[in-house]
């Protein structure tokens, strides 16, 4: 084994030590920060080349600070973002929705699909769909200033901000000027039962932002309102969609009831086949 790959190999065990969910990863991911590479490139690092920064920062994922504010970057669908302190760091299992979110916008009859995305924190989903859908126009809601910085660097450096309005906002009041008008709007909104805190791993709990993770004590209380907001803000036909968390899913359906003008209310799966988001749509007669 190379000298390289021997330090990978002792930092793994220094993680999962430290309790950290997946090690290697982690361990390889921070070598390839380290020496400015992918991690599909550590075999290209000469042995000579290893530098005391990499225990530096296996120290910090250690002590349990997230991999993407120690590197200053998140990885999403076909980005890669900045994030760091302020800002809640993309999960892969969100871009199982946001999939679903742009075939549903390309199998649309509209010309210039209009987008909201409310909570919008680093940008990831706004920015994809600008990308993936080219004549959409993305509206991206945030309501912490620190939070929206970084979706602004992201957005501008993602080339597509001409189609991207950034709004620093509730998400429960934005945008009335689209009232009535929106085709697609999505959420990935706080949805974490303040109730089960001391469950929450620490990454989570001490580094993303509060707003973007406590949503009362069933986690449901931002999920709620989106109800009267896509009411709002939908055309007649038009389509909504936002995460929930594992055990959730059962209980979001009654929350858009067809006399409230929903249809087609259903969970989807993400790739642990676990319900991860719902999708619905307004009547065509709201």
């Amino acid at each position: 084994m190379n000298f390289l790959l021997d330090e990978v190999a002792r930092a793994t065990l220094r993680l999962a030590d430290a309790g950290v969910p997946s090690p290697r990863t982690d361990a390889e991911e921070l070598a390839a920060f380290v020496h400015g590479v992918r991690r599909g490139g550590l075999h290209e690092v000469a042995d000579s080349d290893f530098d005391a920064l990499y225990w530096e920062c296996v120290a910090r994922r250690a002590a349990r600070e997230p991999l993407q504010h120690i590197t200053g970057r998140a990885y999403f669908r076909y980005l890669e973002l900045r994030v760091g302190p302020g800002v809640f760091v993309p999960r892969p299992e969100t871009e199982i929705m946001v999939d679903w979110a742009i075939e549903t916008l390309r199998a649309m009859d509209v010309a210039d699909p209009l987008v909201a995305d409310l909570g919008t924190g680093s940008g990831a989903i706004a920015i994809s769909i600008a990308q993936e859908v080219p004549r959409s126009r993305v509206h991206a809601v945030e309501i912490d200033g620190r939070a929206l910085s970084w979706a602004k660097r992201n957005i501008d450096a993602s080339g597509h901000g001409d189609r991207i309005t950034a709004h620093l906002a509730d998400l429960r009041m934005a945008l009335p000027e689209l009232d009535g008008g929106v085709d697609l709007l999505i959420s990935n909104p706080p949805y974490v039962p303040t109730d089960d805190a001391a469950q929450i791993p620490p990454e989570v709990r001490d580094y993303d932002p509060a707003p973007a993770l406590w949503s009362g004590p069933d986690g449901l209380d931002m999920i709620r309102e989106l109800e009267a907001v896509g009411r709002r803000l939908l055309r007649p036909g038009g389509a909504m969609a936002f995460e929930h968390g594992d055990g959730q899913g059962i209980d979001i359906p009654r929350l858009f009831p067809e006399e409230l003008g929903w249809r087609d209310v259903r969970n989807r799966k993400d790739l642990a086949h676990r319900d991860r988001f719902v999708v619905m749509r307004r009547s065509d007669g709201a």
